[in-house]
C-alpha cells in the first residue's frame, strides 16, 4: 500500500515515452498557469491593499510574482529545446518540488490575509484559494504527483481552515471544496490513466513502424543486395546506372560502364566444391570493392558476372589502366584453407557518350567488349572503341543476313587436307565453313560464325555443315577421315550434340571415320558440360582433336581428363621454326607428349620447304598447311587425290 501510494506520488522515471509527453504537455500549460496565479493574485492584492499591512500586500506578493515570472520566461524560452530522457525527469522532479513549495507559500500567504477585512474581503480569500488551486491543478493534471500534492498541500488545509471557522457558510464552503476535491482527483487518476495509455498506444504503434521499416528496409535491402558478396546486385546497379547516367549528363561529367566474367571458375568450383566457389565469389567482392577510393561502383550481377560504374575522367587510356590493373587484382592466387585457386577477369568497358547515352546502350557495347577480350585477350579489359562500334554494325548486319539466309544454299564447305607423311598420302579432310550470301557477298567465316554464336544459331549453322561434310565423305575413300570443327557454343550445347549425333547415324558414315575439333578456349568456358559432350562423342566411336594447342588457358590437368585422339599444334609455333631453337622446343615437347598420351599429332600452318624439313626432323608425322595444299572444294579433293601421291613422293625425295 506504502509503495503504491510512492508510486503514484513520484515521477515515472522508468517511462521515457511518458516523461517526454508530460514534459510537452506541461510546458503548453505553463503560461496559463502562471498568467491564472498571478491575475488571481493581484485581484487578492488589491482589495486587501487597505486592510492589510505592505508585508502582506506588497512585499510576499511581489516576491511571489518575481518567482512567478522568472519561472514563466524560463520555462518560455526553453520551450522548443529537445531534452535527455535524464535531464527531461530532472526538469519535472524540479516542476514537482517547486509545486509544493509555491502551493504552500501561495497558501500560506492567502490564509494570512484572512484575519484582515469585511466578510466580502473574507470570502476573496476562499474564492482565491478554491479557484486559482483548482485551475492550477488543472493545469498540473498530466503531472499526476504534482497535481495530488498541490491537492494534499492546499485543499486539505483550506478545508480544515474554513471548515472550523465556526461560521455555516465557510462550513459549508469547506465542505462543497472537499467533495469537489474528491471529485477532481477521479477526474485527475481517469485523465491521467488515458493519458498513459495513449502514450503506451503512441509507443506501440511508433514500435510497430519502427519493425514495419525494419522489415521494409531489410526487404529493400535483400531485393537490392546479393546475398553472398553484400554488393549491390544487378537490380540495385541498373538502377544506379541510370541515376548515375541522369547525373552526368546534367553535371557534364564522365561515367563508363564495365563488365566482368571470371576466366576459369567453372573449373574451381567443380574441382574444389561450391563452399570454395562461394569464398572466392566473396573475395573477388571484397578486391573489386578495394577500388572504390578510384571512384569505382562494383556489384555483383548474378553467377561469375560482374558489373562496375566508374565515374571521373572518361580518357579511354586512363580507364583501359585501372582496368589492366582490376584485372591484375583478380589474377592473384585466392586461398581457401591451405587450398589455392586461380582465375582471371576479362573486363569490357564502355564509355557513355562515346559508347551511348542509355545504360541499354553502355550495356550492350560493353558486352560486346567482354566477349571481344574473352575471345582475344582473355584475362585483361578493353574499351569500346569507334572500331568496335564498325565491327558491331557490320555484325548487326550479318547477324539479320544469317537469320534470313538459306544455309543449304548459301553455305558450302571446302576441304584442307592432312598428310600422312608416314603413308606419303592423305589421310583425312578438314571442313571449313564458307558463306556466300547474295546481298553481302562472301562473308569470312571468322565473322559469321562469331556472328552466328552472337545471334544464337550456331547450333543450326552447324548441324547443316555437319550434312554437307557427311555427304563429301561418302565420296572418299573408306581410310580418309573427315574433320569437322565445334564452335565455343556446340561444344557445351547439348541439344546440339544430341542433333549431330543423329545427323552422323542417319549418314550412313562410320563414326569411326570422323573427327570432331574443339579449341581449348571453347573447352575451358565450361569444362563439366564440354567434357560430358565429348566423351558422348567419343562413345560412338568419334575421334576427339584438340585444336590450336598451346594458344588457350588449359592445363594438363584437364587435358589428360579429355578422350583425345588427335592434338594439333597451333600454326603460331610453325612460322619461324626454322630458324628459333624455342620453337622447336615447344613442338618437340608437344609431340613427344601427343605420342605418351596416345593422341596423333598433327601441325599446321606449314608454307615452305624449310617449315616441313624442320618438321620431319622433329618427328612430326601429319601435316596441315598450304605448302600441300589450299582449302578446296569436293570436286578438286577428288582430282588432288588423284596427284597427291606424286607430289608427297617428290616432297619425300626432296627431304630425304
Amino acid at each position: 500500500m506504502f509503495s503504491r501510494a510512492k508510486a503514484v506520488l513520484t515521477i515515472e522515471s522508468g517511462n521515457p515515452e511518458l516523461v517526454q509527453a508530460q514534459l510537452a504537455a506541461f510546458t503548453k500549460q505553463v503560461p496559463l498557469l502562471y498568467f491564472m496565479l498571478v491575475t488571481n493574485t493581484v485581484a487578492l492584492t488589491v482589495t486587501h491593499f487597505h486592510a492589510a499591512p505592505a508585508l502582506l500586500t506588497l512585499y510576499i506578493p511581489s516576491m511571489l510574482y518575481a518567482v512567478s515570472l522568472f519561472r514563466l520566461v524560463h520555462w518560455w524560452f526553453s520551450r522548443h529545446r529537445r531534452y535527455t530522457h535524464e535531464e527531461a525527469t530532472a526538469r519535472l522532479r524540479s516542476t514537482y518540488r517547486l509545486t509544493a513549495l509555491l502551493g504552500a507559500g501561495f497558501c500560506a500567504w492567502s490564509l494570512s490575509l484572512f484575519s484582515f477585512g469585511d466578510a466580502y474581503q473574507q470570502s476573496h480569500v476562499a474564492f482565491y484559494i478554491a479557484n486559482t488551486v483548482i485551475g492550477c491543478i488543472f493545469c498540473l493534471m498530466h503531472l499526476r504527483a504534482a497535481a495530488l500534492a498541490l491537492t494534499a498541500i492546499v485543499l486539505g488545509p483550506f478545508t480544515i481552515f474554513f471548515g472550523t471557522t465556526g461560521n455555516p457558510v465557510f462550513t459549508a464552503l469547506a465542505l462543497n471544496v472537499a467533495l469537489v476535491t474528491v471529485a477532481m482527483i477521479f477526474i485527475l487518476f481517469t485523465y491521467y490513466r488515458d493519458f498513459g495509455a495513449l502514450i503506451q498506444s503512441q509507443k506501440d504503434l511508433t514500435e510497430r513502424q519502427a519493425e514495419t521499416q525494419r522489415l521494409s528496409d531489410e526487404n529493400h535491402r535483400l531485393a537490392n543486395l546479393d546475398s553472398l558478396t553484400n554488393l549491390p546486385n544487378r537490380r540495385q546497379f541498373r538502377a544506379e546506372l541510370e541515376r548515375r547516367i541522369e547525373e552526368a549528363e546534367k553535371n557534364g561529367t564522365g561515367l563508363a560502364l564495365g563488365l566482368i566474367d571470371l576466366d576459369g571458375f567453372k573449373p574451381v568450383n567443380d574441382a574444389f566444391g561450391h563452399g570454395i566457389g562461394d569464398k572466392l565469389l566473396i573475395e573477388v567482392g571484397d578486391r573489386l570493392t578495394g577500388f572504390s577510393g578510384e571512384h569505382v561502383f562494383p556489384a555483383r550481377l548474378g553467377g561469375d558476372e560482374f558489373g562496375i560504374i566508374f565515374e571521373g575522367s572518361p580518357c579511354p587510356v586512363r580507364l583501359h589502366a585501372l582496368g589492366d590493373e582490376i584485372c591484375a587484382a583478380l589474377q592473384e592466387p585466392y586461398v581457401f584453407n591451405g587450398q589455392t585457386a586461380r582465375v582471371s577477369g576479362s573486363l569490357g568497358i564502355s564509355i557513355l557518350g562515346d559508347a551511348g547515352t542509355t545504360a541499354d546502350r553502355l550495356f550492350d557495347r560493353a558486352d560486346f567488349a567482354l566477349y571481344l577480350a574473352k575471345q582475344n585477350f582473355r584475362g585483361t579489359a578493353l574499351v569500346f572503341s569507334a572500331e568496335h562500334e564498325v565491327e558491331i554494325n557490320e555484325q548487326g548486319r550479318i547477324q539479320q543476313a544469317l537469320r534470313a539466309a538459306d544455309f543449304e544454299s548459301e553455305m558450302y564447305l571446302v576441304f584442307q587436307p592432312m598428310v600422312d607423311a608416314d603413308t606419303n598420302g592423305i589421310s583425312a579432310y578438314e571442313a571449313l565453313a564458307r558463306w556466300e550470301n547474295p546481298t553481302l557477298g562472301p562473308v569470312a567465316p571468322g565473322t559469321f560464325i562469331r556472328a552466328a554464336e552472337r545471334a544464337g544459331i550456331i547450333g543450326s549453322l552447324t548441324e547443316t555443315l555437319m550434312r554437307k561434310a557427311l555427304v563429301a565423305a561418302q565420296s572418299w575413300p573408306d581410310h580418309v577421315r573427315l574433320s569437322v570443327n565445334l564452335s565455343t557454343r556446340d561444344v557445351v550445347s547439348t541439344k546440339t550434340v544430341d542433333n549431330l549425333l543423329d545427323i552422323i547415324a542417319e549418314s550412313g558414315v562410320d563414326p569411326a571415320r570422323l573427327d570432331i575439333e574443339v579449341t581449348e578456349t571453347a573447352v575451358m568456358r565450361n569444362f563439366a558440360l564440354a567434357a560430358e559432350n565429348i566423351r558422348r562423342l567419343a562413345a560412338r566411336g568419334i575421334g576427339i582433336a584438340l585444336d590450336d594447342f598451346g594458344t588457350g588457358h588449359s592445363s594438363l590437368s584437364y587435358v589428360h581428363k579429355l578422350p583425345l585422339t588427335k592434338i594439333k599444334i597451333d600454326r603460331g609455333f610453325i612460322v619461324d621454326i626454322a630458324t628459333n631453337e624455342l620453337s622447336r622446343s615447344i613442338v618437340k615437347t608437344i609431340v613427344d607428349l601427343s605420342r605418351n598420351i596416345g593422341c596423333v599429332c598433327v601441325v599446321e600452318g606449314m608454307e615452305t620447304h624449310e617449315q616441313v624439313v624442320a618438321l620431319r626432323a622433329l618427328g612430326c608425322r601429319m601435316m596441315q598447311g598450304y605448302y600441300f595444299a589450299r582449302p578446296q572444294r569436293l570436286e578438286d579433293t577428288l582430282a588432288y587425290r588423284a596427284v597427291s601421291d606424286t607430289i608427297v613422293n617428290g616432297l619425300i625425295r626432296k627431304t630425304g
